[in-house]
């Protein structure tokens, strides 16, 4: 049985990797259940990962996995089997699984689409501009939704904390809008790529790291043209 804030905790984690693909940070935990401060948050994650309803993923600063929800909740895990973040592991090394018993399921299982791969992203000290299409890359179709999409690789850790890690390959949404406590793509100058969190300081565009390392941008709003929206990221390892 949980309290009202876990499971309002738990589904909040849940949606929110639905629509993004990563977890929330703990600041957006907090200000999602209107707690004081995040050691209230820390309890909480405790005590869901003590019932079995997440885990904390090793190596990963503050990523977590939601392996079950609330009883009247769980028909929306049914989908996929054995719920996961969506962060797709590379084989290598790895033994093949055994195929499923129906093929017809497995070919929708393991469906997938090409998509762009669009040069480098900095998630950290800045880089040049998005490249041109260097290579293609198969995506599960599941992890796309409407509209066109293309990949970067991610260079740098500012967003270690949002589950990002420097060599991860990001999938995004083609877009030139974006919500408050989104994660985009952001052109600056012209001239500048960057993979921040999105926020508004008034006027201005804040471009937020997910690392306390990296200060937050403040920058006009006219230096910043958002390029689309994080919808997933593929992980491989060597």
């Amino acid at each position: 049985m949980l309290t009202r804030k876990q499971q309002e905790l738990l589904l909040f984690i849940h949606e929110r990797m639905k629509e993004s693909g990563v977890p929330p940070s703990f600041d957006e935990m907090k200000d999602a259940l209107d707690l004081a401060s995040k050691s209230g948050i820390h309890r909480l994650i405790t005590a869901l990962e003590e019932r079995g309803f997440i885990r904390r993923l090793p190596n990963r600063a503050r990523a977590l996995e939601v392996i079950k929800l609330p009883e009247a909740y769980s028909t929306s895990l049914q989908p996929r089997r054995g719920f996961s973040p969506s962060v797709i592991e590379g084989s290598l090394g790895k033994q093949k699984p055994a195929p499923p018993p129906s093929p017809i399921a497995a070919s929708n299982e393991n469906a997938s689409t090409s998509v762009p791969v669009m040069g480098r992203i900095a998630a950290g000290v800045p880089i040049s501009a998005i490249q041109n299409n260097t290579h293609d890359i198969a995506v599960p179709v599941e992890m796309l939704g409407a509209g066109e999409h293309y990949a970067l690789e991610v260079k740098g850790d500012s967003m270690i904390e949002a589950g990002i890690l420097d060599g991860d390959t990001v999938i995004i949404r083609n877009g030139q809008t974006a919500s408050p406590g989104d994660i985009v793509v952001a052109l600056v100058d012209e001239e500048e790529a960057t993979l921040k969190r999105f926020r508004r300081r008034g006027a201005s565009i804040a471009l937020e790291a997910a690392n306390p390392a990296y200060e937050t941008r403040i920058l006009p709003a006219d230096r910043v043209k958002v390029q689309g929206k994080l919808v997933g990221l593929i992980r491989r390892y060597h």
